[in-house]
């Protein structure tokens, strides 16, 4: 009976348990860790699609996006963000901000052709553009959008290596 009394407590199992325990635990503490700073810290994201020539290449570019600067409404005209579509929200589309509540935003038409408006950008809204605005579907087809839309303000492009570095605002 003593030799299973020493089996049961000091046995190779009950170490292996212990080592199997820890490592789950640590594997469940990155998990949440992981969880909590992507959804409130830093984001990875692709842009596709020509609306946001030259800034960005046509077959996508991986961008990391902070979530502070919307979460905190320290977003600027000319900060690219990443929001949800007004059209379809589960899309997320690659834009940048023109103007924020209260700015008067020249306009240029969707075809290129016409006159230039003027808009002044409602409360709570903002004005987004793509860079190429020959193709680009933004606020001049849909109007201003709800700043609640807004997930956050892309800072770093990481990939393609060729355009490694930080994205730069560019005043409208």
């Amino acid at each position: 009976m003593s030799g299973w009394r020493v089996w049961g407590q000091h046995g190779p199992w009950r170490a292996k348990l212990r080592e199997g325990y820890e490592r789950t635990l640590v594997f469940l503490q990155c998990c949440c860790f992981l969880d909590v700073f992507s959804n409130h810290v830093m984001q990875v994201h692709q842009c596709l699609g020509p609306s946001m020539l030259p800034t960005f290449n046509v077959s996508g570019d991986i961008l990391l996006m902070e979530l502070f600067s919307a979460k905190f409404e320290r977003i600027k005209p000319g900060d690219v963000v990443m929001a949800h579509s007004p059209i379809n929200p589960k899309l997320m589309v690659c834009k940048r901000v023109m103007g924020l509540e209260g700015d008067h935003v020249k306009v240029i038409p969707t075809s290129g052709r016409g006159l230039y408006k003027q808009i002044v950008v409602p409360k709570g809204h903002v004005w987004l553009q793509g860079d190429n605005t020959h193709v680009s579907r933004d606020s001049r087809d849909y109007g201003p959008i709800p700043y609640a839309l807004i997930q956050g303000r892309v800072f770093f492009r990481i990939w393609p290596p060729k355009g490694f570095g930080p994205v730069e605002r560019h005043e409208p």
